[in-house]
């Protein structure tokens, strides 16, 4: 009698528990967010914890229960679908990738100085002098590089500005009107089609964390913090990129004699051929791949469409060359 009377009340204990607690999973769901959320804000200002091998686990040791396990993974779920950048907090690996925007400026600085300077000096050939082309070429280079350097700069310049002014509002909002803060945080979460409750939880939590303007800045402003060197690394970049890119056609004239401007043009023409059709093809590749069919017809393809850029650059320059040298004449 008395071993039935226990079972029946561990039956209604467990009953019980389970109706008197319905939201335990909710809640623990929304702490877990939360936790997560909070993690995720001040990640940028905590290293990283070295991984740890799993350690193997003896039969002495209890297995960890249902709940917490689905608890878990539902968390890290959440996270990973409300916040699908999260995972690049991690550090990637410097060597295995560059700067995009180092490539950019790359490309604009090579792409601008090889078809210019082809384009230049296939103009300049028709005036039959070697020392016409290298002095008039240099020059043009130099000062191509030094206007295209100082635009990258300003340019980049601009963004700090933006971005300080940026942040510099949204201080104030958050300082001054927290309706507007709190009506942001609503905003960025409305496109997940959260539980109500979950997601006023959600808002109050970050309206009371002390991370609410990076918080702002990265979800809503989505306006990344431009590095302290940018400026001088774009302007540097591009500026480098346009002389490196415009000293290949002269390349041939500095090997010819001065009356054979012809036979250098005819060096040039080859030279940049093959150099805009590599541009072309790494430029793409370096972004789609290296491998595959697809991935080399796209970069050969890219390399014709330069080729012809250049070509067609060239062939108007040197018909308006030819054009004001009969009307001079």
């Amino acid at each position: 009698m008395r071993e039935r009377y226990t079972t029946e009340m561990l039956s209604y204990d467990s009953s019980s528990d389970t109706t008197a607690f319905p939201d335990h999973r909710t809640r623990s769901n929304s702490d877990s967010i939360s936790h997560w959320i909070s993690n995720l804000l001040s990640r940028s200002r905590r290293p990283t914890p070295p991984k740890r091998l799993p350690k193997s686990r003896t039969s002495s040791e209890e297995p960890p229960s249902k709940e917490r396990f689905s608890s878990d993974i539902e968390s890290q779920s959440s996270t990973s679908t409300l916040f699908p950048n999260s995972s690049s907090s991690q550090p990637p690996n410097p060597s295995s990738r560059l700067d995009p925007r180092i490539i950019s400026d790359v490309i604009i600085g090579l792409s601008d100085g090889l078809t210019i300077r082809f384009a230049l000096t296939a103009g300049l050939s028709t005036l039959s002098s070697t020392r016409v082309v290298i002095f008039a070429g240099m020059a043009e280079l130099t000062a191509g590089a030094i206007s295209m350097g100082l635009g990258g700069y300003l340019a980049a310049k601009s963004e700090e500005e933006s971005y300080t002014a940026t942040l510099n509002d949204t201080r104030k909002g958050v300082a001054y009107g927290s309706v507007d803060a709190v009506t942001s945080i609503r905003d960025i979460l409305e496109p997940y089609d959260l539980p109500p409750a979950l997601s006023e939880d959600l808002t109050y939590h970050l309206s009371k964390s002390p991370h609410l303007v990076q918080f702002l800045m990265h979800f809503r402003h989505n306006t990344p913090e431009p590095a302290a060197t940018r400026a001088v690394t774009s302007g540097l970049t591009i500026a480098c990129g346009y002389f490196l890119g415009g000293l290949l056609p002269l390349l041939p004239y500095f090997m010819v004699g001065q009356d054979e401007v012809m036979l250098a043009l005819w060096w040039s023409f080859v030279f940049m051929a093959v150099s805009l059709f590599a541009f072309g093809y790494c430029k793409t590749c370096f972004v789609s791949g290296w491998h595959g069919g697809k991935n080399v017809w796209a970069g050969t393809r890219a390399g014709v469409q330069m080729m012809l850029v250049g070509g067609a650059a060239a062939t108007c320059a040197m018909s308006l060359v030819r054009v004001f040298d009969s009307l001079g004449s």
